[in-house]
């Protein structure tokens, strides 16, 4: 479709196109408003951006989202307070935290919707100290926190496995009435408790829950099932459906999973089995995962590559990277090499694959391999950063490297882990 042109039906054919676009907003078609948009030039409307925006998050188009920013900035629109809003919850939950910010920042006002949506943003890229920060900047500003805010801040403090800023958190919510039996927020918090170690406490906060959903029970048997404890994660699970809540992959994923770390083949089986039987779940590819897991933990790596071969996940590269990992921890050569080559044919860009093949290379003492693929990372030119640990002490969070020296007492550090290996050592 052509630009509009200046003339006697302008006024018209402008309305005509900015009800197209809403209209496919509406029926899902973006792409097409998008490409509509452009013919309009600056003659679009605060409402109409809104709408096209709030598509692109819905349907996670990080793509089209920019080139409707775009399509602001070259025709000279200047977005309201609600457009900036917008903008910023956009950018936030694609991840591209630094526009967000930016625009968070430049808000003369800021309401309790763009505290949450940069709040969230930060967590779920895996910054959940900065969305820890931000939490404590909006309780500075006076604004009071929403179910949104707890769910954010309890994530960020499972992330960081920081119960004490948990509980100071838990004890804000209790003093907001309609927050106490909020499903979403206590399901937050009872990931947040046995993720900082504190089962009990994730334990109480479920059984005084006066609503719980499939999610809350997910959230209590994933808890148990990753502290070592299936048994209880079993017995919840069959206590869950007894209550009339009905599983969904995600529950069935925390069953796998919990199967898987205590060792409990004969049962993992019957539960994978009874998936689509009885409960009409199609398996998914993380189940077939867990399924993989499960047998390599146990040592059955012929089982778990005659599973994978007849499954219909034999394409998805999470089931054999289980696999490989499982080879790698067992010693494997043999099964190993057939596992990594399937594992990169899969996705043979991957950086991240490259490095994973190179590590078990080496965990198999095929060295020539693991060089040739550390070779071909830095023929890319790509460089893996570094994974970083944090701990908190006396409320200071320190951040730190593997074989770090950069602490000035540095060396005093490392005598004394030294003493207490061999300390640990000596006493078997």
């Amino acid at each position: 479709m052509e630009k509009i042109s200046v003339g006697k039906n302008f006024h018209l054919e402008l309305m005509r196109r900015i009800k197209l676009i809403r209209e496919l907003c509406f029926s899902g078609k973006i792409s097409e408003a998008v490409k509509l948009l452009f013919t309009c030039d600056h003659y679009c409307d605060p409402q109409t951006y809104a709408f096209l925006l709030q598509e692109t998050i819905n349907l996670k188009e990080s793509k089209l989202g920019r080139r409707i920013h775009t399509h602001m900035i070259i025709n000279g629109h200047v977005p309201n307070h609600y457009l900036t809003t917008k903008l910023a919850i956009f950018y936030a939950k694609t991840g591209v935290l630094d526009s967000a910010r930016y625009l968070f920042d430049e808000m003369p006002h800021r309401g309790l919707v763009p505290w949450n949506a940069i709040i969230s943003g930060y967590v779920q890229n895996g910054l959940e100290q900065q969305g820890l920060d931000l939490y404590y900047s909006m309780r500075v500003s006076g604004l009071c926190p929403d179910h949104f805010t707890f769910a954010s801040v309890f994530r960020a403090c499972a992330g960081l496995a920081k119960l004490e800023h948990g509980k100071r958190a838990h004890c804000v919510m209790m003093k907001i009435p309609k927050l106490r039996d909020n499903v979403v927020v206590s399901s937050a918090l009872i990931d947040m408790y046995f993720k900082c170690t504190s089962p009990c406490d994730g334990r109480r906060v479920f059984e005084r829950a006066s609503d719980r959903n499939v999610v809350s029970w997910t959230a209590l048997i994933s808890g148990y099932g990753n502290h070592g404890n299936t048994t209880e994660a079993l017995y919840l699970f069959h206590r869950m459906i007894e209550e009339g809540t009905r599983p969904n992959y995600v529950t069935f994923l925390a069953v796998l999973s919990a199967c898987s770390h205590g060792g409990f083949i004969d049962a993992g089986w019957k539960y994978f089995n009874s998936m689509e039987k009885e409960y009409g779940i199609i398996p998914k590819g993380e189940h077939y995962a867990s399924m993989i897991d499960m047998l390599g933990r146990a040592g059955k790596l012929e089982e778990a590559f005659e599973f994978i071969k007849k499954s219909p996940c034999k394409e998805h590269s999470v089931v054999w990277g289980a696999l490989l990992g499982a080879c790698r921890i067992h010693g494997d050569e043999k099964l190993g090499k057939i596992v990594a080559e399937t594992f990169f044919e899969l996705q043979p860009d991957n950086i991240g694959k490259h490095i994973v093949l190179s590590n078990t290379y080496a965990a198999l003492d095929m060295w020539e391999k693991s060089a040739e693929l550390r070779q071909s990372i830095g023929m890319l030119g790509t460089k893996k950063e570094p994974a970083l640990s944090s701990v908190e002490v006396k409320g200071e969070v320190w951040t730190f490297l593997v074989g770090d020296k950069s602490h000035e007492e540095s060396e005093m550090i490392y005598e004394t882990l030294n003493a207490l290996n061999f300390t640990l050592m000596e006493g078997g």
